[in-house]
């Protein structure tokens, strides 16, 4: 710690380092909790905010990313932040329009048809460029949360943005994207690789902002069999976790835990347990005595 008080980064100095000891597989006097969805519609106080912009606006407006990341804490005794944002700002960024419908949820009013309309998509190298909000509001909640506890940041991986960008929004079935799989598996590829080469340096650039941990939502992986996952999803899930860890060598960073969850992926474990993450989240119907066997774990 040095003399003021501040980390390496000029941030205040880490507190509770309890979730980041568990992520990287350390000894913790106890189990380390955050929640999916902290900051929620569950918090009238998160009601409230939400109610004065509409939801992408809020996404782009740091000083209100910021209070929604940190209502939660002030009620409850967790152990970590994630910031309030939404994986569908790299599609945004890459030039598609989406809306948040009340009632209906996202909703791109000219998704992908066609092998043609990826030369809409603008270049991948841009849309760090284009998410400096997103780096704001990490700096500005990593400075207000004052070391209290770490802070996450994510992503979506890009089988789940691609679901999103082919279907116009969200399916029971992922009729259009599995149809684009099938049909199209080479301008499938095509835009998974856009999405990776858009996703590596968005998640480097949470971390120089201030993110002290990292999570891919593979939020889809249940609408893939084992086949198609490991065809179409794990490959860039992979590669993910592997351009990111060699940037942040190449640029001087000190390494941030990654976890990897893939929603109803439990065909997956063995897998992902490989897949270069030092966390493999899991949902609700997975036992973790079970998948801690089945991914090595004891």
């Amino acid at each position: 710690m040095e003399a003021n008080g501040l980390g390496p980064q000029g941030f205040p100095e880490l507190k509770n380092d309890t979730f980041l000891r568990a992520a990287w597989g350390e000894e913790t006097d106890y189990t380390p909790v955050w929640c999916m969805r902290q900051a929620g519609r569950y918090l009238p106080e998160f009601r409230e905010t939400r109610a004065a912009q509409d939801f992408f606006s809020t996404c782009r407006s740091p000083e209100a990313c910021c209070e929604l990341t940190l209502q939660p804490l002030r009620r409850f005794p967790l152990d970590a932040a994630i910031i309030f944002s939404d994986i569908l700002v790299v599609p945004q960024a890459l030039g598609m329009e989406v809306t948040m419908v009340p009632g209906k949820g996202p909703s791109f009013p000219e998704p992908l048809r066609e092998e043609q309309d990826l030369e809409r998509l603008r270049d991948p190298e841009v849309v760090a460029s284009e998410l400096g909000y997103v780096f704001q509001a990490i700096t500005l909640t990593r400075q207000r949360l004052a070391g209290r506890v770490p802070l996450i940041g994510f992503a979506g991986a890009p089988w789940t943005l691609m679901t999103y960008m082919v279907e116009g929004g969200g399916s029971s079935t992922m009729a259009q994207a599995k149809r684009w799989l099938y049909q199209r598996p080479q301008a499938s590829h095509q835009l998974l690789r856009i999405l990776t080469d858009a996703l590596v340096p968005y998640l480097v650039g949470q971390v120089v902002a201030g993110a002290q941990a990292l999570q891919l939502f593979e939020s889809h992986a249940g609408h893939l069999g084992p086949q198609l996952f490991n065809k179409f999803a794990l490959p860039y899930i992979r590669d993910v976790a592997k351009q990111v860890k060699a940037r942040l060598r190449e640029a001087g960073l000190a390494p941030v835990p990654m976890i990897i969850f893939a929603k109803d992926g439990h065909f997956a474990l063995e897998e992902l347990a490989q897949a270069g993450y030092e966390v493999v989240g899991l949902d609700w119907t997975v036992a973790p005595k079970k998948a801690r066997r089945r991914s090595g774990s004891w």
